[in-house]
């Protein structure tokens, strides 16, 4: 639907193309003079885009359902409503996909591909009001509050839909719970997540003045803590975790040593386990403290979070940088990688409190340009974590088999190390790596170190247009060059991770289904 121009997401190369059954999402290439930039460029000429000189109104049902032609394309958006019908020369899915969206609320289909995009700020000029409020009859369960939001001055009405404040839970209660205790100088928070957590962790904490947000990633599922704190804490927490036996415990000081009666107040969504992709994005401001070059186009971008955050992204998952481009938000996604492929003696102290994000930067890229041109010391907003991987696609895998194309690198990174370390059923851990060429391949030095260091892991790198020195394999991916790569011994369990731009995956994907690989055995990493 409404996605951002190819130019900031999905870059060509990006790891973002691919939806979870391997189908690509339309693109279509823009005529000169539509990027994003261009885009941002018109919404900020000026130009009556609304066709209402400036008005805001009120849209019934029935009024939306008359625009839904190319040149008069309205749609709904969360209960705001917009005229597209300037974007759709602008809109990489093309004219055909965005027309999905004419004449009807389109929330649910723009939900499905990209709920991340800052639609309020790309279509800010194009907001042609809010839709009607209906009036139901009044509920019978207690319902959920929901956080309002304004754009250009208007509140988005209420939900239409009411929904139960909780779903019913399953025959056993898998639902995680919280505990807390307090000394004269600390307050703690203890969650049960009541199963087993990696050691890569799954705890996102954010401290803003008063106010404290948990939440445990688990798997497909969110459990949420929210409160306003009973008294003032500093600035700093501190998070602990017991892998085992999936205990978090998140450590506040107080300022003032004296006793709390409890946390304090409960806030929207406070204990409440649900769907991850049913959360919306949580931002938080971070500082760039270093860049570090890997190739000729790639950096990796070490972001530090504010005092009081503590991320632990899990393995798989992405997170959301946002930058403000000429007034415009810009937001994309990116996978984040460790410091390095090969893992420290010793575990950080300060885990979860940076984020590393390989970044390849192109020239025509909005946001990567801008980032290449960030000074130290300047601030990002990073949200999420999301993502569709869970750990148990890797359950009872003994061989691990990887093809990334380019950045699709970026989500291996962290899977490589993961299966190494913690996952003793995978016996074969195997990448094969596609570049261009020799000094497009990133941590080059790192893979070759870690295969002299690690009997079960081996890597090998395809080149389609080689040096003639070089002496690896050449061409593109093929069926040939997999029959050869993906070994099927007896009695293994094996799994096709994919990860590279659009045409890559597709291929990789069908070469693989020919090779007699199930679904259930391949996994494309996505958006």
């Amino acid at each position: 639907m409404l996605n951002v121009p190819s130019q900031s997401f999905p870059s060509v190369g990006s790891q973002q193309r691919v939806s979870p059954a391997g189908q690509s999402r339309n693109k279509v290439a823009l005529k000169p003079g539509h990027s994003l930039l261009d885009w941002i460029r018109l919404a900020k000429s000026g130009r009556d885009l609304t066709g209402l000189r400036g008005r805001l109104i009120e849209v019934t049902e029935d009024e939306l359902k008359k625009h839904n032609t190319r040149n008069d394309c309205w749609t709904c958006i969360r209960g705001m409503v917009y005229n597209v019908s300037a974007y759709m020369d602008f809109h990489p899915g093309g004219e055909a996909e965005l027309m999905r969206a004419a004449g009807i609320d389109s929330t649910e289909l723009f939900d499905q591909v990209h709920r991340w995009v800052n639609y309020e700020s790309m279509l800010k000029e194009c907001l042609v009001g809010r839709m009607a409020v209906k009036l139901s009859p009044a509920p019978q369960a207690q319902t959920e509050k929901t956080e309002s939001t304004h754009v250009n001055g208007l509140s988005a009405p209420p939900p239409l839909r009411l929904e139960p404040l909780s779903a019913p839970l399953p025959a056993k209660d898998l639902r995680p719970r919280y505990d807390w205790f307090q000394t004269d100088a600390t307050v703690n928070i203890v969650v049960y997540t009541k199963r087993k957590i990696p050691s890569s962790g799954c705890a996102v904490v954010d401290l803003q003045g008063d106010t404290l947000r948990v939440e445990m990633l688990l798997g497909k599922m969110s459990y949420l803590l929210y409160w306003r704190l009973s008294s003032e804490v500093q600035e700093s927490v501190d998070v602990q975790a017991a892998h085992s036996v999936g205990k978090v415990q998140v450590c506040l000081r107080k300022s003032v040593k004296d006793k709390w009666t409890k946390v304090g107040q409960p806030l929207e969504l406070h204990d409440t386990f649900t769907q991850c992709k049913d959360r919306g994005l949580f931002y938080r401001e971070c500082v760039l403290v270093s860049k570090t070059e890997v190739t000729h186009d790639t950096q990796v971008l070490r972001l530090q979070l504010p005092p009081g955050s503590r991320m632990q992204v899990p393995v798989g998952r992405h997170v959301y940088l946002k930058a403000s481009v000429q007034g415009t938000d810009v937001v994309k996604p990116y996978t984040p990688v460790d410091q390095t492929l090969i893992p420290p003696a010793q575990s950080s102290a300060e885990m979860g409190s940076d984020v590393h994000l390989m970044i390849k930067v192109y020239p025509d890229g909005v946001l990567t340009s801008h980032l290449a041109n960030l000074p130290i010391g300047a601030a990002l907003s990073v949200g999420g974590p999301e993502g569709s991987f869970t750990m148990r696609v890797l359950r009872d895998v003994t061989h691990l088999y990887m093809l990334a194309a380019g950045t699709g690198f970026t989500p291996m990174a962290r899977l490589i190390r993961l299966a190494l370390q913690d996952i003793t059923s995978i016996r074969k851990t195997r990448l094969m790596f596609f570049n261009r060429q020799e000094r497009d391949i990133l941590w080059r030095s790192q893979l070759d170190d870690l295969c002299g260091k690690e009997e079960r892991f081996a890597v090998e790198c395809v080149l389609s247009e080689p040096a003639d020195s070089w002496e690896g394999r050449r061409g593109r991916i093929d069926v040939c060059v997999l029959q050869n790569f993906l070994e099927r011994p007896e009695h293994s369990k094996c799994l096709v991770c994919v990860c590279g731009p659009t045409g890559f995956t597709e291929l990789a994907v069908q070469l693989v289904r020919q090779l007699d690989f199930s679904e259930e055995e391949i996994h494309c990493f996505q958006g």
